[in-house]
């Protein structure tokens, strides 16, 4: 029996992503139309896959790219047949984060509601969290 509050030795430091609960990723309706839009030009691509990397002077970067073969262990979130594939290691960088699709000036760009952001640097191209 253990008289202390402190967790044994083999519990304590452990990490998995695979545990974790997501609260997901969401798309609006302008994102979803677009997504199936760009689908659609392509009969072997599946779907728009989100990841990040490290770039900028905030410190992420969001990478948007077509998928044709999304990996087993991508997370889907998908809104009316439109589906937004992310890579597991991608998650605690943008989870809760709604995609957007809008309309600035001429430029129509993907916008991304990350409740993760604390800062973005100047430019617009990258996020701390």
């Amino acid at each position: 029996m253990q008289t202390d509050n402190t967790l044994p030795k083999e519990n304590v430091g452990t990490f998995s992503l695979e545990e974790n609960i997501w609260q997901g990723l969401s798309l609006t309706d302008a994102a979803a139309r677009q997504v199936k839009k760009l689908v659609e030009q392509d009969p072997e691509v599946k779907g728009l896959q989100l990841a990040v990397k490290q770039s900028g002077c905030a410190g992420f970067a969001y990478v948007l790219d077509l998928t044709k073969n999304p990996a087993a262990d991508d997370l889907v979130y998908e809104r009316d047949g439109a589906r937004l594939y992310v890579p597991l290691k991608a998650m605690p960088f943008i989870d809760g984060t709604e995609v957007d699709f809008v309309r600035e000036g001429l430029n129509q760009i993907f916008k991304f509601n990350n409740p993760r952001a604390q800062h973005a640097c100047g430019c617009g191209e990258s996020f701390g969290v």
